[in-house]
């Protein structure tokens, strides 16, 4: 009786941190940011505000491979302009795995407004 109710408190006490290891894994592999447009993030591209490309190349290369099991590690992100803050506006940044090969990384506005662009980029 004893025994059953240790096993029944190990598969538990797994269980739960497999769940919370799940959650941090969700929570930190996420694509979307949400971005202030401010004098020191913003650029004009074709006469609208947009985010500037350096900032846009950053916040990618951070968020592609946040964990050792999520995403892959890519080094030189670079965004050819700013991304316009414009809903469904869009940009492809490029990137290089570890093994040289260029990776396309789709980025694409879901919302914006005179402050704040959000937007996010397919891994």
């Amino acid at each position: 009786m004893q025994r059953s109710r240790f096993l029944v408190g190990v598969l538990g006490g797994v269980a739960a941190v497999a769940a919370l290891g799940a959650l941090v894994t969700h929570l930190v592999s996420g694509t979307e940011s949400t971005t202030r447009l401010d004098e020191f993030t913003t650029v004009t591209v074709d006469g609208h505000k947009a985010l500037a490309p350096n900032i846009v190349a950053g916040r990618t290369q951070s968020k592609y491979h946040p964990l050792p099991w999520v995403g892959t590690e890519l080094t030189g992100v670079t965004c050819p302009s700013g991304l316009k803050a414009v809903p469904g506006a869009t940009l492809t940044c490029t990137g290089t795995k570890s093994g040289g090969e260029t990776v396309d990384i789709p980025v694409r506005v879901n919302k914006a407004d005179a402050k704040s662009v959000t937007w996010a980029f397919d891994r």
